[in-house]
C-alpha cells in the first residue's frame, strides 16, 4: 500500500459488476482501481505487472476461475502473496472451503452494499482479513450447517498447544469479533490481542485472521452442539 493511496485489481467477467465496483472504489478518497480484468488469466497477468494491495476476484470466470487466481497470486507456495477478496454468493458456500485454502483473505457477495465493499478493500488492505461478520463469518457457519448451540471444543487446540486464552481469542475470531470487541470482551489491551493472534498464527501456521476462523471450524474448535 502506498503512502496515500490502496490500489485495487477488479477482475470479473460482467462489465456492469466490473464497472460498479470500479465506479465506488474510484469515488473513495485514499482508493483507486489500477486495473481491470475479464477473465483469470488476464488478472493473474494484472495482478503480477501491477501488484495490487488489494485483487477482487469473482469465482466463476471463463479461462481460470478465482479458486485458482488466489491459489497463483496468494497460494501456500506463493513467495509473496497477494492480499484476494473472493467474490461470491451465497449459493456457492461449497467453494469456501477451497478458496480459503488457496490463500483468500475473504469474501464479498455480489450484491454487496458500497459500503461492505469499500470496508471489505480497506480490511484486505490492513490484513484485517475478516471483512465483516455478515459476509466471511455466515459463510463458515453455514458449512456446518447450523449457527445456533455453539460450544467449544478442544482437540484441535490441543494438537496446536494452544493455551486456554489463545482458545478463547481463537473462538472470538471465528464468530467474527474485530480486535477491539475481543478485548471488549476478555478485558485485554490491543496490543496483548495482537500479540497473542500473531501466536496463534505461529502455532496453527495462519496467515491471517481467515485461516484462524477457518481453523477453528475445521478442528471443532467452535461447532454446534449435536
Amino acid at each position: 500500500m502506498t503512502e496515500t493511496h490502496i490500489d485495487v485489481v477488479i477482475a470479473d467477467d460482467q462489465l456492469l459488476v466490473r464497472t460498479g465496483f470500479s465506479l465506488i472504489l474510484g469515488a473513495q478518497p485514499g482508493i483507486r482501481v489500477v486495473g481491470e480484468a475479464a477473465d483469470g488469466v488476464e488478472c493473474v497477468e494484472q495482478a503480477r505487472r501491477l501488484r495490487p494491495d488489494v485483487v477482487l476476484a469473482d469465482i466463476r470466470m471463463p479461462r481460470l476461475d478465482g479458486l485458482e487466481v488466489v491459489r497463483q497470486l496468494a497460494g501456500s507456495e506463493v513467495a509473496d502473496p497477494m492480499n484476494v477478496v473472493l467474490i461470491t454468493t451465497f449459493d456457492q458456500d461449497d467453494y469456501v472451503r477451497t478458496g480459503l485454502r488457496n490463500g483468500a483473505c475473504g469474501f464479498l457477495l455480489k450484491d454487496a452494499s458500497p459500503g461492505l465493499l469499500v470496508e471489505a478493500v480497506r480490511a484486505a488492505a490492513r490484513g484485517d482479513a475478516l471483512v465483516s461478520p455478515s459476509v466471511t463469518v455466515r459463510l463458515l457457519r453455514r458449512l456446518e450447517e447450523s449457527e445456533r448451540g455453539l460450544r467449544p471444543g478442544t482437540e484441535g487446540a490441543a494438537v496446536a498447544g494452544l493455551s486456554q486464552r489463545e482458545l478463547e481469542i481463537v473462538r472470538l475470531v471465528a464468530v467474527g469479533r474485530t480486535n477491539q470487541e475481543i478485548c471488549g470482551e476478555l478485558f485485554l489491551s490491543l496490543s496483548t490481542v495482537k500479540t497473542y493472534l500473531a501466536r496463534v498464527q505461529a502455532k496453527i501456521q495462519a496467515r491471517n485472521r481467515v485461516e484462524i476462523a477457518a481453523w477453528a471450524w475445521a478442528h471443532g474448535t467452535v461447532r454446534p452442539v449435536e
